[in-house]
């Protein structure tokens, strides 16, 4: 085989890998459901398969996803919501009987199964709400944010451009 064809399709296995990290999963409430976010790297065009879980008592339950078949008895009460590098999934009516360790499981399609996945254990007393400015500084890089607010901080005479 031609070494510039080895190095190639090494480089190319090693970014298809990579393009499947999760990088982190948080849960809120809003109003009385809760929200997952789970972000993750998305360095490829290849589609990434996913899948929400519960594990409640050692027993894994699918919420949402395709990879595995979600259980009747969540498919009413989800709601799913994909950007680039961001997948949000809601359960609708959450109450300490849905408490227990949350999964984010992702990876490449048509690629060997190796999963990236992140947990996060959920207790209805100590949920945060989820808040819109903090979710728009968490999403937002903090330049372009100053550049949305010197129009702002002008008209009031802070700054004189």
């Amino acid at each position: 085989m031609n070494p510039t064809i080895g190095i190639t399709l090494l480089l190319t296995v090693l970014q298809v890998a990579r393009g499947q990290k999760v990088t982190s999963l948080t849960a809120c409430l809003v109003d009385q459901s809760l929200r997952l976010d789970c972000r993750h790297e998305n360095t490829t065009n290849l589609p990434i398969q996913y899948e929400f879980s519960l594990t409640r008592e050692t027993k894994k339950h699918v919420l949402f996803g395709t990879i595995g078949v979600p259980e009747h008895a969540y498919r009413s009460r989800t709601n799913f919501f994909s950007k680039y590098n961001l997948k949000v999934l809601y359960l609708s009516g959450f109450t300490t009987k849905d408490e227990g360790t949350y999964t984010c499981a992702l990876h490449l399609s048509g690629q060997t199964p190796i999963v990236s996945n992140r947990n996060v254990s959920v207790l209805r007393d100590t949920l945060v709400k989820c808040g819109g400015i903090s979710l728009l500084i968490q999403n937002t890089s903090w330049l372009l944010l100053l550049l949305l607010s010197l129009p702002l901080l002008q008209a009031m005479d802070f700054i004189s451009l």
